[in-house]
Parts: C-alpha cells; sequence; structure tokens
C-alpha cells in the first residue's frame, strides 16, 4: 500500500482494519471507501473519534477545521478499495502461517466452522467471522487475525465472475475446499455449468504444491477435478462424499439421522483403518456431508481421527442456519432463515420431516437469483413440502406465489403472504402446542423477525 501520511504519527501501529465507523473497538485503521450509497469519507471523523488509530483516504479531508490535526494518523492514497488490497497481500505474505479457502453454493459457513473446530486441537486456528467472504470482508477478516494464527479457515463467497478468483489471489490459499455446485445465482450465470466455473476460481490462488478437496457426489465438481488434474499437476487433490467410493479417504458408515427423534445424526468416521463415533448436533444429511469434508482437510493437515470426531460433536449451529429451539408453549421453531436455494430447502424439508413432532408446518420465503426457472423451482419446492407432510405451507414474497400454488397441487392447506410481517401476524395466530415450524427464506425477505417474535414473544 503506497501512501502519504498527511498527519499523525507515520510510525503509528495499528490493531486491525474496519470498514464501519460503527464498528471500531479501538485501535484499528479505517478505509474510507466510496459506494453507490454512501462514502466512507463522511464518517473518517466518526471512526477517529470512535477510537480508531487512524484512517486511509483518497482525497481532501477536514477534521474539526484541520486535515485530521490531533485525532490520528491520516494516511492519503490513489484508491481506497486497492490500497485494502495490498495491504491483505503485504500482510498475508505473514499472517496467517497457512490459509483454507472454502467455497460453495451451500454449506460455507457451517463447513468453516466445523472445519475450524477440529484443526484447533492442534493448531492455533481462526476462522473468518460470520460471512466475511466477499471482496470487503474477506480482506477485513483477514487484516484483523491474531499475529500467531496457524491456519485460517476462510470462508469465500461470489456473486459473479472474476469475484472469487481475485479473493483466492489476496488470500494465497494452501488448501481449497469446494463443497457444491447448486442452481444459485442463475440469476447471474447463464447455467450450471457457468457457476461451477466461477466456483472453480478459488484455485487461481492456490500456493504452489497445495491441496484441492472437493465433492465427489457433485457432477460439476468431478469435471473440475478432472480439469485441474491438467491445470495443477503439482497439486494434490483428495475427494470425499457420503456415498462410499474409493476416491474418498474418510467414509461414513452406521448414519443414523434424527437418532431417537432428536435433531442431528450419528454416524461413523473412518479412514486409514482407524474409527471414530461422531454424535452431530447439525441437523440433516447435508451437515454429515459438510462434516465429512471438514474431516477430509483436517485429516490431511495432519489431525488425529478421534479428536477430529470430537471436535465436530462439540459443533452447534450457528444462528439463522439451522438451529432448533423450544417454545414455552410447547412448540418448537427451526430458525434457517439466513437464506435458501432450491438444493438447501429440499435438503432442509427432509431433515425437518425426519424430527418428530405433533403438526409439522413451513414459513418459506421466495427464493432470489435462479433467472427464468424461478417459478419452476418454486412450484417443484411447494410440492415436496407437500409430499413430505409440511401443512400448512405458507409463502412469503412474490415468486413464493408458485411455491403456495405447488403445495395446493400437492393437497395441502397452503397460504400466500406478501411479507416477513405478515408472516409473522400469520404465525403468532397459528402456532400450538407440539408444533414444528420450519422458517426459511432468502435473505432479504428478512424472515428473522417471525423467528424473533416466536422465540420472544410466545
Amino acid at each position: 500500500m503506497e501512501g502519504c501520511v498527511t498527519s499523525g504519527d507515520p510510525q503509528a501501529l495499528f490493531s486491525g482494519a474496519a470498514l464501519d465507523s460503527r464498528r471500531i473497538e479501538g485501535g484499528e485503521l479505517f478505509f474510507a471507501l466510496g459506494g453507490e450509497q454512501t462514502d466512507g469519507h463522511l464518517y473518517v471523523g466518526s471512526a477517529l473519534e470512535n477510537g480508531a488509530a487512524g484512517a486511509v483516504v483518497d482525497r481532501s479531508i477536514e477534521i474539526d477545521g484541520a486535515e485530521g490535526a490531533g485525532h490520528g494518523c491520516l494516511v492519503r492514497v490513489d484508491d481506497t478499495y486497492e490500497a485494502l488490497h495490498d495491504l491483505t497481500r503485504h500482510v498475508r505474505s505473514s499472517c496467517p502461517e497457512h490459509l483454507v479457502g472454502v467455497t460453495g453454493s451451500a454449506g460455507k459457513t457451517t463447513t468453516k466452522e466445523i472445519l475450524a473446530a477440529m484443526l484447533r486441537t492442534s493448531f492455533r486456528t481462526a476462522a473468518s467471522p460470520g460471512n466475511l467472504n466477499n471482496l470487503y470482508g474477506f480482506p477485513l477478516a483477514l487484516l484483523n487475525l491474531p499475529e500467531d494464527i496457524e491456519w485460517m479457515v476462510a470462508e469465500m463467497g461470489m456473486s459473479e465472475t472474476g469475484e472469487l478468483g481475485k479473493i483466492s489471489r489476496l488470500g494465497r490459499p494452501d488448501v481449497v475446499l469446494l463443497l457444491n455446485v447448486l442452481p444459485v445465482h442463475l440469476g447471474s450465470f447463464g447455467n450450471l455449468r457457468e457457476v461451477g466455473e466461477a466456483k472453480a476460481e478459488i484455485v487461481e490462488g492456490l500456493q504452489e504444491g497445495g491441496l484441492i478437496v472437493l465433492n465427489a457426489g457433485d457432477e460439476e465438481l468431478l469435471r473440475i477435478g478432472e480439469l485441474y488434474e491438467q491445470r495443477r499437476p503439482d497439486a494434490e487433490i483428495q475427494w470425499f462424499g457420503l456415498e462410499a467410493d474409493d476416491r474418498s479417504r474418510v467414509q461414513v458408515s452406521g448414519l443414523e439421522m434424527a437418532p431417537e427423534g432428536r435433531p442431528g445424526s450419528r454416524f461413523n468416521l473412518s479412514a486409514d483403518g482407524q474409527s471414530a463415533a461422531v454424535d452431530l448436533h447439525l441437523v440433516g444429511a447435508h451437515n454429515v456431508e459438510n462434516c465429512l469434508a471438514a474431516a477430509t482437510v483436517a485429516l490431511a493437515l495432519g489431525c488425529g481421527l478421534q479428536e477430529i470426531a470430537d471436535a465436530a460433536s462439540m459443533v452447534r449451529p450457528a444462528p439463522m442456519r439451522g438451529s432448533i429451539f423450544d417454545l414455552e408453549s410447547g412448540a418448537r421453531v427451526w430458525d434457517d432463515s439466513y437464506n435458501s436455494n432450491p438444493d438447501a430447502l429440499e435438503r432442509t424439508l427432509v431433515a425437518a420431516s425426519q424430527i418428530e413432532s405433533g403438526r409439522r408446518w413451513a414459513i418459506l420465503g421466495e427464493m432470489l437469483e435462479l433467472g427464468p426457472m424461478a417459478a419452476s423451482y418454486h412450484l417443484v419446492a411447494g410440492r415436496e413440502a407437500a409430499r413430505l407432510g409440511f401443512s400448512p405451507v405458507v409463502g412469503v414474497g412474490e415468486l413464493a406465489r408458485d411455491l403456495v400454488a405447488g403445495a395446493q397441487k400437492g393437497g395441502v392447506e397452503a397460504v400466500w403472504l406478501p411479507d416477513a410481517a405478515s408472516a409473522t401476524e400469520f404465525a403468532v395466530d397459528e402456532i400450538a402446542e407440539g408444533d414444528l415450524v420450519l422458517v426459511k427464506g432468502s435473505r432479504s425477505v428478512g424472515l428473522e423477525a417471525v423467528v424473533r417474535t416466536l422465540r420472544d414473544g410466545i
């Protein structure tokens, strides 16, 4: 990062980086980024007042009548966004020592947390917080790492071609883990193959001699694996998959879903002639697959199989990503309100249908970024909800009209509602003792409001 210190101490030290002046904890370097809605330069004063040790700007600014006087260090650069990436590349040369990049159409955050828990049994490990997985979030996650981290597990996402490749080149991962390629972002990509090509960009920054871990049960990733056997002969490729496969080093056996009717699963992990039992508290077969993916990486990096299994058994769902809680009324709520896509919704419906309950029903928000196939995907989802015994099925948002139509064709009660507020009112009136209600939808639908009201108000 090349720049000129226009005020303050040129030798100032910073504890990390920040992009939001409201989230300053003290000692960070604030980057004044531009944006469509606002401009970070408007908040430099607030950032410094909140404890930032300095700010990176790309224009002259005035604070209390003087450019930065008495308010910490100001660094003037040509472009604050490029400066953020330059600093990320510089810091990455020494911290963390090693990095795993995790991507996929679904399961990134959960797998990241499982893998981090496994690696902590043997290494000083940190995971990127929340979903800081884009060209703004990933640099922020890396720049705020403690200095002594041996392995960082970083979630890497994308919404357009080229984005994931840039993140990968910033992070220069030693290991990349590709979970799946599913029909998401189809509004930006023409077909599933294009989504797969965009996901495969995570390999672009892979260190020489690095490790690529792929899902053997995903057709697109099978194709990508064959491609990278030619493109990256220096790299090692390992596979994982729920189905027994000679290519997979780690195998799952004795799988029992929803044991005794409770959320989660039990199974054995086997590798290299050893076996260890896992009591997983994450719901659904897709989370067994996420656990298997993480175990494959952790074993390759030198963790013991028993330690891997014990760590997996300790992981709990992240907020809005499959947590189940009981209400005082005797009903249960499955909160999967963070996001949705056709494949993830199908898996979640199946998993919820395996849990013992009285009446089982669902509030399902519209699924976005599905392109011209959106109506068809919603129709199929409604039919699947009906087939699995969910009634009523509540569709929220304009696209969910087709989901409701599908459920009605499946012979169950179904209701369309325009927004989260109306869905909240419906849920409060409808929920009863013994119910299990699933809440899931695309992020912008805001169905966490339904969950919050049920949790806090009943």
